[in-house]
This record gives C-alpha cells, sequence and structure tokens, in this order.
C-alpha cells in the first residue's frame, strides 16, 4: 500500500482523536467522530480487524496523539539459548513484549511484562536498540516505538500467562515463524549476549 495513503490516514486519525479530546463544539465533535468513523473503516481494510474494534480501540487513546511505546526484553539462559513466547495471539514466536502503561517507566515496563507473561522477575540491564513501525507495517493501524532490552535473570519459575500457548527458551534457528520485527532483536540480542562472552 503507497505510504503517501497510510500517512494520510494516520494523520486523519489523528486529528479525530486530538479533535474529540479537545473540542466542546457539538457539531465539530459530530465532524471529528465521522473523521474517525472514517479512518477505522479505512484501517478495518488494511488490518482485517472489524471497524468497531479499530474504533474502540481509537476511542480509548484520545489525548495527545503519539506514537505508542512498547518494550521488548531478551533473557538469555547459560547455553546461549533466548527465552521465546509462543503468542495466543498471531500463534507466532516473539520475546516478552508489551506496551508501556502511563505513569511508568519502560525499565518498569519490562520487568512488569516478564512477570505477567513468564513469571519471572528480571532486571534490564542496558537497551540494546529502538526500532520503530508505521503504519500499515505488520498490519498495523498506528505508529509504534519499541525498546529492546537485555535482562537479567533474579528469580522465579518459569510459568505461561494466558497470553502465550507456551514458553521457552529456544535456539533462534529452530523457530521458523516470528511475530513481526522479533526475529531481528533476537539476533541483536544473541549478538549482545555471544560479545559479553567474549569478554568474561
Amino acid at each position: 500500500m503507497a505510504k503517501n495513503y497510510l500517512d494520510l490516514l494516520d494523520e486523519i486519525r489523528a486529528i479525530a482523536q486530538l479533535g474529540l479530546n479537545y473540542t466542546k463544539d457539538p457539531y465539530d465533535l459530530e465532524r471529528y467522530h465521522r473523521l474517525l468513523a472514517l479512518a477505522s473503516s479505512e484501517y478495518s481494510e488494511i488490518t482485517g480487524l472489524t471497524t468497531n474494534e479499530i474504533r474502540e480501540r481509537f476511542s480509548k487513546e484520545l489525548g495527545y496523539i503519539t506514537p505508542k511505546v512498547g518494550v521488548q526484553g531478551v533473557l538469555i539462559n547459560h547455553a546461549g539459548q533466548l527465552l521465546l513466547e509462543l503468542r495466543k495471539d498471531d500463534n507466532l514466536w516473539g520475546l516478552p513484549s508489551g506496551w508501556v502503561e502511563v505513569g511508568e517507566t519502560p525499565e518498569e515496563a519490562i520487568i512488569r511484562e516478564f512477570k505477567e507473561e513468564t513469571n519471572l522477575s528480571v532486571q534490564p540491564l542496558e537497551m540494546l536498540g529502538l526500532y520503530s513501525r508505521k503504519p500499515g507495517e505488520y498490519n498495523q493501524p498506528h505508529s509504534s516505538i519499541h525498546l529492546l532490552y537485555y535482562c537479567s535473570f533474579i528469580s522465579g519459575e518459569l510459568a505461561i500467562s494466558d497470553e502465550s500457548s507456551a514458553m521457552e527458551y529456544c535456539n533462534i534457528q529452530d523457530i521458523n515463524h516470528w511475530h513481526k520485527d522479533h526475529l531481528e532483536q533476537a539476533k541483536k540480542g544473541i549478538e549482545f549476549w555471544i560479545s559479553k562472552q567474549k569478554s568474561l
């Protein structure tokens, strides 16, 4: 899909959401609701989600519209295997991850996500990279920025949450089906782990 079209669609969405948050004029509210409905309908065609699902997501994100911020975590065992989850939402393998919530730092978010998804307590040691996704990439309807953290194990017994079908340490070369750009991030994590082993 043409980049210009996606950029235009994302701008319409942002204008609608900003308008709904700030305007008090009933006529303007009607116009912004209409813009949001149009954007939701078009995003539905792109993502495969229903128009109502898209609109409900956007309606929960009022305020000054900025890209969503996500975090991914790298946790590697002594054998050099990476902890991965088989996600229920798309049946693909990926790193423990999630969105940064209001009132928390990215570091706090990745600690929380590990606890929720794996039952493990971890400590983020270093940020390995920053990744961005534009509207339409991986069939998502919004811009997002993702921070990749290298983490160390503190405590806990590995367990899966309702979000996962499986959670296990894997050799990344054995995984063929990856969630979005998580393979790129997994490779970055393994490269960093190898460099640390060489320096020991």
